[in-house]
């Protein structure tokens, strides 16, 4: 049977990515341990609580900061313009957002590189946007985006 057709005709356990279950029937035993992320504490892959929260946040500061500078009127789409330049600016050099910062969280990249880098902030915070990469993730607890971006949301603390 061909891949595409296997992945949904041969049930749910086929369309599991490679490696989060083994042949002699084991499972991955929890989330990012595929990665080598110790299962809980600092390190560990975060919730999917503790990142709603801290994005939360984020859309809160940038609605603020557009108001600054749309007051007397309301920001409108000018908050989403503040909140992606706060985003990616935020977790390109620093690895992490206001609301990361209030949470204990930390975004990185898989292949152990210390910055996450502009390329890679931008287009994890583009494709926040369309709301289903952000809200659609793998065993790991990796979001779409963080998946595209080649990173994951680690806590701190």
């Amino acid at each position: 049977m061909s891949k595409w057709t296997g992945s949904w005709l041969s049930g749910p356990r086929a369309a599991l990515e490679p490696g989060a279950d083994s042949n002699d029937g084991t499972a991955q035993r929890w989330k990012g341990e595929r990665l080598g992320l110790p299962k809980d504490g600092p390190g560990s892959v975060a919730s999917t609580g503790r990142r709603a929260f801290a994005i939360i946040v984020d859309f809160a500061l940038a609605a603020g900061v557009a108001g600054l500078f749309t007051y007397p009127d309301l920001p409108r789409n000018w908050s989403l313009l503040a909140w992606f330049a706060i985003t990616t600016v935020a977790v390109a050099f620093f690895g992490f957002t206001p609301g990361h910062a209030l949470f204990g969280l930390r975004v990185a990249r898989i292949d152990g590189v210390a910055l996450v880098g502009v390329p890679r902030a931008a287009l994890r915070t583009a494709l926040i946007f369309p709301i289903i990469p952000a809200v659609v993730w793998d065993a790991d607890g990796r979001c779409l985006h963080d998946k595209a971006a080649r990173t994951v949301v680690i806590r701190v603390r």
